[in-house]
């Protein structure tokens, strides 16, 4: 019964604010429906909790990757063809999870050793960063900056971020552990406070919600012009894939790669992705952003997640509240996010540290050197309806490059 603790349940409930607004941001920048976001995220978590035998502290939300794939294909055709293009995708990840099912894990960690999985567990925080200072300075909210300016709306953020940082510090130095393990609910919390005060928070769609609701389910439609727009989305994905769980792995000490495998956790994301698209629900993911609470709340027990699934699920029937959900300012989400991001750069950091990487040896400096700069500037590669950028580029290309300058000891571990 201690996994069912208040104090458990109380910490899913604050995940689920921390996963809420990427979680609903791809529905508004899409035209899906919020409810059915929140639904599926919640079912695809249970789902992939099952599929990974409950080991793995992770949980889903929707894919930033296939935001462009849905608004090209919603633009000439529907979002129901956009939905069969990402049920596919979710197929091709059971694919290379069956694949994977047959490969040795020392032959995956010989593809990804720490001087590759480290600047990619870098790059997913780095990436996010500036999505962190547009939200923190009222880039994505012109409206706010309008009534507070930028100084303003960067108060707000910075408000939220110490009180985070506050509530992290001090109450774990003065033995209140459960307190200390809540720094981004209080947080929230208060920045939100704070916005009521200054008079910037917006209650029209609160008003507007009703109480009770059913999410606007829809059905996929298949055509190949949406399957070959959308599916390779989904081999960048693979491989950003892969930098979630090799990160989320370095902040609870463990090898998620080899237990329970990971052919189950991309098995899991597949399904999940399939099973949301069935219903009307972007693609589901692995989040870093959970990576980065996880690193700063200290609390490893998957059952956190598997609570937030839940009420996430519980939120998709409820417009009134996800509507006040809605309604947190950008700038208080920044300011969290500024935190959660920075944490995961500096997992990989430590990752690189931990597994003692030799950074006298040119070959590394070379592969990470190439990464960072493929990864963090702008580098886009297009071919036809596909490209390939960012993550999932300095991902590739890092693994190929790795291969190539020590093909004799991968070749010899390979025997």
């Amino acid at each position: 019964m201690k996994n069912y603790s208040p104090k458990n349940i109380v910490l899913g409930l604050q995940h689920t604010f921390v996963m809420f607004g990427a979680t609903v941001l791809v529905p508004l920048l899409t035209g899906l429906d919020v409810g059915v976001t929140l639904f599926a995220a919640g079912i695809g978590t249970l789902l992939f909790h099952f599929v990974t035998k409950l080991k793995v502290p992770v949980y889903l939300g929707s894919s930033f990757a296939f935001i462009p794939p849905i608004i090209a294909v919603a633009a000439t055709g529907s979002l129901a063809e956009a939905l069969g293009g990402v049920f596919v995708a979710g197929l091709l990840y059971v694919a290379v999870a069956i694949l994977f099912r047959f490969i040795k894990i020392d032959i995956i960690h010989k593809i990804l050793p720490p001087h590759v999985t480290g600047p990619m567990i870098v790059l997913i925080g780095l990436i996010l960063a500036p999505v962190a200072i547009q939200n923190s300075s009222g880039v994505n909210s012109q409206e706010l900056v309008a009534e507070i300016t930028t100084n303003g709306a960067w108060g707000i953020a910075l408000f939220t971020l110490g009180v985070a940082i506050f509530v992290k510090v001090f109450f774990e130095k003065i033995g209140l552990k459960l307190i200390s393990m809540l720094p981004v609910l209080i947080a929230l919390i208060l920045g939100y406070v704070l916005s009521i005060i200054l008079g910037v928070v917006d209650y029209t769609a609160i008003n507007e919600a009703k109480w009770i609701g059913i999410p606007k389910f829809t059905t996929p439609v298949f055509t190949w012009r949406a399957i070959l727009i959308t599916v390779p989305i989904a081999l960048v994905t693979i491989v950003e894939h892969f930098g979630d769980i090799l990160a989320i792995g370095n902040v609870v000490g463990k090898d998620f790669i080899k237990s329970p495998g990971v052919h189950r956790t991309l098995l899991g994301d597949g399904i999940a992705t399939s099973v949301s698209a069935l219903i009307g629900g972007p693609a589901n993911t692995t989040y870093s952003e959970n990576t980065g609470a996880v690193a700063l709340t200290g609390v490893y027990n998957p059952i956190i997640m598997r609570f937030a699934a839940i009420f996430a699920i519980i939120l998709s029937f409820i417009p009134k509240f996800t509507a006040i959900i809605a309604t947190i300012p950008m700038p208080v989400i920044g300011g969290i996010s500024i935190l959660l991001f920075g944490m995961i750069a500096a997992i990989g950091v430590k990752n690189m540290v931990d597994a003692k990487v030799d950074f006298s040896n040119p070959k590394i400096i070379i592969i990470s050197a190439v990464m960072f700069v493929l990864g963090l500037g702008g580098a886009k590669f297009d071919f036809a309806e596909f490209s390939i950028e960012g993550l999932g580029l300095a991902a590739i290309i890092g693994v190929l490059v790795n291969l190539i300058l020590n093909f004799s000891s991968f070749k010899t571990i390979k025997k």
